[in-house]
């Protein structure tokens, strides 16, 4: 799981936030109740991972804030979509 907190760091840094130090993205750094990721930009993110794992996210998945509102939410769900 680690490699996708990793990757997932890196994109939302590259995509998202840009300039941002990497030490301040931590794994429990709320993301969507912050504001940082919008409905937009979650939308650009599930698409992304949707593709690079060759995974889907069922409404309700893409629906549950928990499940998006933080690096260590997001890998522990794409971990389990990944088998």
């Amino acid at each position: 799981m680690s490699d996708v907190k990793e990757y997932l760091r890196d994109y939302i840094l590259q995509e998202f936030l840009p300039g941002e130090s990497r030490e301040n993205l931590t794994d429990d750094l709320p993301l969507r109740t912050s504001g940082i990721l919008n409905s937009i930009k979650l939308l650009q993110l599930i698409g992304h991972l949707e593709e690079k794992y060759g995974i889907a996210f069922d409404a309700h998945e893409a629906g549950n804030v928990a499940n998006f509102d933080t690096i260590e939410g997001m890998a522990s769900l794409v971990s389990s979509k990944k088998g």
